[in-house]
């Protein structure tokens, strides 16, 4: 037996025969070709525009996080520069497949040079041009395997394409060798309750057909397990699926403390959902959505449209909206065109919002008339909180909730998202109504690790204490003030995370829909008291691998503990 460690997603555990996912095609010759440039240039228009049609239709299929992904990957495919690129080889004689293999290299290349979001990019284009090769040469592109049975599939990464059409009847886990907990995979596997073991090194050497343990719970993959080893593991998931099944409750700990358990959301169109799985609110209403489509900000009318839909959706129940957060990865021609060499230390969130305030005043309009409209709900009208995006000063803090309260918002906070938001904690919270956690945004400029490179995807770690350190000084803020500290970062979809975060102060926790069922379970498991002192067991670590590590060892205390006492007795 051998155990191989990584970043679990979620608590569940699976058992399995291992296929591999299919090696890359190999590179086109420079052979030159015997074509016209004609002829070359009209197979490579039908091979991409077959290849962007077939993303679409994917992600249409697939919908949700994954259809945002991939039709971003079309729009890639068929970019003009790229396609200009591409007419420059054939122009030269090459092929249809080399021209495309070397102009997607090249426009790779440049992309993993600028880092940030569109470093992170080039991992999709390389997925993309083995789409469009295998068209050309009319083969099947490399992806998820078939072998006829239910199994474990292990990879380097998944493409997109891959993640968001996998057969959840086929695919018991997914195991990578690469990735971390914010990753493409992480994510869709959260979103799809995949059983999942990211970031795994030594995954690279596990044969095709050999039976693994994928235990997401611990971040382990057990290789050669025993006939014990497999009878728990198939114990266990089936204890997870009856819980899964059982009655949703308010999220609570042991001790009877609430932890309202509540739902990140993208679009209304989730709403029915997040409801089914037990949400209890909403925690992040992102916005972007509405202002992506289009090449001018959304009227008015159009916004309270979309907030009345959401608002509508969860009477008497909280629902917090976060104010366009654009710029960075989320650029907008209409907010902030300027390029700028590092984007996600430039005009984003609330500063982008106060050059152009007029964004601002529209939605806190918008938001403000939804609210109205919603009052005469006859459940009672959902309880509307709206919160800015990326604030790093007091100042910042004074000047959105004074302008939000001017539009008639009754309840006005900040997303902490910055190490000197967080430091400065307990003056923010003297003028906001409450803080809520951006743990992705908060590790990656506490780890001066993009979180959309994967280069430094180690880094990108919420688990790291210099994390945990600044979580717990809003929390402690949070306590002097009274006032509420939500989280609504990937973190608070870990299910021993979620436990320390609400050791360090959080009196919420907002996450992925699909997440819900395995944080209540986890929360209902430890009194208030014990979360304390696992997140003390986690602080006191020197980095990431070892507070995690110390966290589950902290987490196992009580329930030796009751075992010691009820065998003395």
């Amino acid at each position: 037996m051998t155990e191989l460690r990584g970043v679990g997603i979620g608590l569940g555990v699976a058992q399995g025969p291992i296929a591999r996912m299919a090696e890359p095609l190999p590179a086109p010759s420079d052979a030159p070709s015997t074509s016209s440039p004609e002829d070359e240039t009209a197979r490579v228009r039908d091979a991409v525009a077959a290849v962007a049609r077939e993303l679409e239709a994917r992600g249409a299929q697939a919908g949700g996080a994954a259809q945002d992904v991939l039709e971003a990957q079309a729009m890639m495919a068929e970019d003009p520069s790229l396609e200009s690129e591409i007419d420059a080889r054939i122009g030269a004689g090459k092929t249809a497949e080399f021209a495309v293999f070397d102009a997607f290299a090249s426009f790779r290349d440049t992309l993993s040079a600028m880092g940030g979001y569109l470093g992170e990019r080039a991992a999709d284009l390389d997925d993309v041009a083995q789409r469009v090769i295998a068209r050309l040469r009319g083969v099947a592109a490399p992806g998820v395997p078939d072998p006829g049975h239910p199994f474990v599939l292990v990879a380097k990464d998944l493409a997109p394409a891959d993640t968001a059409l996998l057969d959840l009847d086929k695919v018991l886990a997914l195991v990578t060798t690469e990735g971390g907990p914010t990753s493409h995979t992480a994510i869709l596997a959260r979103e799809k309750s995949i059983v999942a073991v990211v970031g795994v090194a030594g995954a690279k050497d596990l044969r095709e057909g050999e039976t693994v343990i994928v235990d997401a719970a611990s971040g382990v993959v057990t290789t050669s397990p025993t006939p014990d080893e497999l009878d728990r593991a198939q114990n266990r998931a089936e204890a997870r699926a009856s819980a899964a099944s059982a009655p949703i409750t308010p999220g609570a700990l042991a001790d009877g403390t609430a932890i309202p358990l509540l739902a990140n959301l993208g679009n209304p169109a989730g709403a029915a959902e997040a409801v089914a799985l037990g949400a209890e609110g909403v925690g992040l209403f992102r916005t972007e959505f509405l202002f992506l489509s289009s090449g001018s900000a959304p009227t008015i009318d159009q916004q309270k449209e979309s907030y009345t839909a959401l608002l509508s959706a969860f009477p008497g129940k909280k629902v917090v909206v976060r104010v366009l957060d654009a710029g960075a990865d989320k650029p907008l021609p209409f907010l902030n065109d300027a390029h700028e060499e590092n984007p996600a230390l430039g005009l984003r969130g609330i500063r982008a919002l106060r050059a152009s305030e007029d964004i601002l005043r529209e939605q806190l309009t918008a938001l403000a008339e939804a609210d109205a409209a919603t009052r005469a709900t006859p459940e009672g009208p959902a309880d509307l909180w709206v919160m800015a995006p990326m604030v790093a000063t007091v100042e910042e803090t004074s000047y959105f909730t004074a302008l939000a309260r001017d539009y008639g918002i009754r309840t006005a906070g900040v997303m902490v998202e910055v190490p000197s938001s967080a430091l400065l904690a307990d003056r923010v919270l003297a003028h906001a109504d409450f803080a809520s956690i951006g743990t992705n945004d908060l590790t990656q400029y506490t780890m001066a690790a993009d979180r959309l490179l994967g280069s430094v995807a180690s880094f990108q770690d919420p688990w790291h204490p210099a994390v945990l350190r600044l979580i717990r000084e809003v929390g402690d803020a949070g306590r002097l003030h009274g006032k509420p500290v939500g989280i609504c970062g990937e973190a608070a979809a870990d299910p021993l995370l979620a436990v320390v975060l609400v050791g360090l102060g959080a009196t919420s926790l907002s996450m992925a829909p699909t997440a819900l069922a395995d944080v209540r379970a986890s929360l209902l498991q430890f009194s208030l008291d014990d979360a304390r002192r696992v997140a003390e067991a986690a602080l006191a670590a020197d980095d990431a691998a070892s507070a995690r590590d110390a966290a589950r060892e902290a987490a196992a205390a009580p329930i030796t503990a009751t075992i010691q006492k009820e065998t003395v007795s």
